[in-house]
């Protein structure tokens, strides 16, 4: 049987279009055929190795390390697979008997980590995995419902969920009493709350005044090897934050956004843990009357949970913003849209405006060029509109509808007024 190595040029041409459907398994294909190490480089038919400079962990001509923190290679239908062979490649790791514990309470705004939080469990890590022989694990304490699914790509060893209801909203006394109920059996090293208006701040200072430790608060940098009791230094932000004060780290830091780099390498347990006792209930002097109404046109992009985003397929705009109205979307544009001057720029989606977050993002005549799928990515489940049905946003798109926008819109708009209307004669 002949050893030579036989091209195939649609497998090849397929390695190369990272939004095709199989691009992932033909990348896979072609490593196993070639011989190389991953799947992101395989022989060429004149022996050649060939990489492909859009993989994770490429190493570019300048020596920096490509990497992707969304676990998803950017745009294109693939992106699922993507995640999945991203997630696979990671390297496992579990700590069953850790020497000691380092605690983060996220935010968790809207019920998913926030870049904040991300990078926080980021820094979270580097104090559990200082010394190797005597490795920590990361606790994250989460309070009320929540909607992540993989809490251990974040770099979390254990998860310590209180759900009761007694948690949910703003609740900072029933909190409070949860957290020292963990400090009481399980001593955690260091303490680290996001330094944030969303309840990460004032949580984090009630904390210190209970355990009786003075706090670093505007925590941006860390430095040190871990050494007790001085091997850790903080930098935080003081004067207005026209000056860096250095301090140890204490057992109770506030760190503020970027305080260090998310975990995108490991993949960890996020094993479930429970107190041995009871928490005590506390009594609270706070009445939460719940969330204050808000138009969904106020809404930053980069916070909104829907968005309804426009593109050039879109004619109609009174049709357009009457649909938002009725589905309480938050708008949003293409870069096309907003440079027509149809919608404002703080409206434009994509790796040139703002990336988003988004639990539903429904595309309305919206090719999808590069720099709008990269924009997108984070998003939990897109919904393309466009009459192209070999559009690249169609083929990113979880669900597709193939027609004019204006008539799908109306459509739309139609039977959710006619369900509105259903129930309040039901009521």
């Amino acid at each position: 049987m002949s050893e030579m190595c036989r091209r195939d040029p649609r497998r090849e041409w397929i390695a190369r279009n990272r939004l095709h459907p199989e691009h992932a398994s033909a990348l896979a294909a072609l490593g196993s055929i070639g011989g190389g190490e991953t799947a992101s480089e395989w022989l060429g038919p004149s022996g050649v190795l060939r990489r492909n400079p859009h993989g994770v962990g490429f190493i570019g001509p300048n020596g920096v390390k490509r990497i992707d923190r969304s676990g998803a290679q950017q745009g294109g239908s693939a992106s699922r697979h993507d995640r999945q062979a991203v997630q696979d490649s990671r390297r496992h790791v579990e700590i069953s008997d850790p020497a000691f514990l380092v605690a983060v309470v996220p935010d968790l705004t809207g019920g998913r980590l926030s870049g904040h939080d991300k990078d926080l469990l980021g820094l979270a890590r580097r104090l559990a995995d200082a010394d190797p022989e005597r490795p920590g694990a990361v606790l994250a304490v989460v309070f009320g419902e929540h909607k992540e699914e993989r809490l251990g790509e974040a770099g979390i060893d254990r998860v310590l969920h209180l759900e009761d209801e007694t948690y949910a909203g703003f609740a900072p006394e029933a909190r409070l009493a949860a957290l020292a109920a963990v400090e009481r059996q399980l001593a955690p090293r260091h303490w680290l709350l996001p330094d944030s208006p969303l309840g990460g701040a004032d949580l984090g200072r009630r904390l210190a005044l209970r355990l009786g430790e003075r706090p670093a608060t505007g925590v941006w940098q860390i430095e040190g090897d871990g050494e007790a009791p001085l091997g850790w230094r903080c930098t935080a932000r003081g004067a207005a934050e026209r000056l860096d004060i250095q301090r140890p780290l204490p057992r109770v830091a506030l760190l503020l956004a970027e305080c260090a780099e998310p975990v995108d390498e490991t993949c960890h347990a996020a094993e479930p843990l429970s107190l041995g006792a009871a928490v005590p209930s506390a009594l609270s002097r706070i009445e939460d009357l719940g969330q204050v109404a808000v138009d969904p046109a106020g809404v930053a992009l980069a916070e909104a949970e829907f968005i309804l985003s426009a593109g050039n397929g879109v004619k109609d705009w009174d049709g357009f913003h009457h649909a938002a109205r009725v589905l309480g979307a938050t708008e949003g544009a293409s870069r096309v849209v907003v440079d027509d001057g149809f919608m404002a720029r703080d409206r434009q989606v994509g790796a040139s405006g703002t990336w988003v977050t988004a639990r539903v993002y429904l595309a309305v005549g919206i090719s999808g060029a590069i720099q709008h799928l990269q924009g997108i990515q984070s998003c939990d489940r897109v919904v393309a509109i466009n009459l192209d049905p070999g559009c690249d946003m169609i083929k990113r798109a979880d669900l597709a509808v193939i027609g004019e926008a204006a008539d799908i819109l109306a459509a739309l708009v139609a039977k959710v007024e006619q369900q509105r209307g259903g129930q309040r004669d039901a009521a």
